[in-house]
């Protein structure tokens, strides 16, 4: 009886805690928040890249490896975006 109740009396002081956030969160969440707009602005830029390679070859009649740029650099920025998502349902 005596163990069942520290039993229920720990369970109870530990049982639902509340989220807290870390003393320093703020600092890495700007730091994340500076990588997630370096990376969509890499991602911008790898897309006006391979576009305008891609009027290139066109217009001199080259090989066309650039669509290849633009399917790369549009399925990186799909997994760039939603990697906050993925995490969330691997770990959550």
């Amino acid at each position: 009886m005596i163990l069942l109740a520290v039993h229920d009396t720990l369970l109870a002081q530990i049982g639902n805690p509340s989220p807290e956030a870390p003393p320093v969160s703020d600092k890495f969440l700007q730091l994340v928040r500076y990588f997630t707009w370096f990376v969509l602005l890499a991602g911008i830029t790898a897309i006006i890249y391979a576009g305008g390679k891609f009027a290139w070859e066109k217009w001199t009649g080259g090989g066309l490896d650039s669509p290849k740029m633009v399917a790369g650099a549009m399925i990186g920025g799909v997994v760039a975006t939603s990697a906050g998502t993925i995490m969330n349902a691997v770990i959550g």
